[in-house]
């Protein structure tokens, strides 16, 4: 069975869809804030020119996600899957932010928990590549169980820490396991 890069995922919290070019407006208005992006390596994704490059990259991609609070029904931010390889059983998640309104841990986790579940059912690896000054998203794959693999790099040459979850290491999202939850609104 192929890997499904961009399903739909559904949980009391969050909702995550196919991300649409009818996104764009909506999920703007939530990466223009300048403070989800101060510890990442593009810190000036806020700007519009910026983001878009980002979004029409995200659609290019075939594994970019929507993220909508399923309470409010609104965009609040966005995921991704990349990557794939079948025959290592890998794929990445990354260039996850969330809107301010959702951090503290429980949102990203939940996210987070949705991606991981469903990549499982394919791979046995999950790797995220986390900015090396990104402490809060360091941090936040670190509650879920992420392993610090060593440096790495992204599509651009950035350079990136490399934190994998493998499947057998994983609690599934279970009370207890991987700590309270992600710290902050990107990984």
């Amino acid at each position: 069975m192929p890997f499904e890069l961009q399903p739909v995922l559904t949980s009391d919290l969050l909702s995550v869809r196919p991300l649409q070019s009818a996104d764009y407006d909506e999920l703007f208005a939530v990466a223009a804030d300048p403070l989800l992006w101060e510890q990442h390596p593009q810190s000036d994704r806020y700007r519009k020119d910026i983001f878009h490059a980002f979004f029409q990259d995200a659609l290019a991609s075939g594994g970019a996600l929507a993220v909508v609070d399923a309470r409010e029904s609104r965009l609040v931010g966005s995921s991704r899957y990349h990557g794939y390889d079948a025959d290592q059983r890998e794929v990445e998640i990354g260039w996850t932010f969330l809107a301010r309104s959702h951090w503290g841990g429980l949102y990203n986790k939940e996210l987070k928990q949705l991606m991981l579940r469903h990549a499982f059912r394919f791979v046995d690896t999950v790797v995220f590549l986390v900015g090396t000054a990104n402490l809060r998203s360091r941090r936040a794959v670190e509650k879920l169980g992420g392993v610090l693999a060593g440096p790495g790099q992204d599509r651009a040459g950035v350079p990136h820490v490399r934190y994998r979850i493998e499947v057998g290491n994983w609690s599934g999202g279970r009370a207890g396991a991987g700590g309270p939850g992600g710290a902050g609104g990107l990984s």
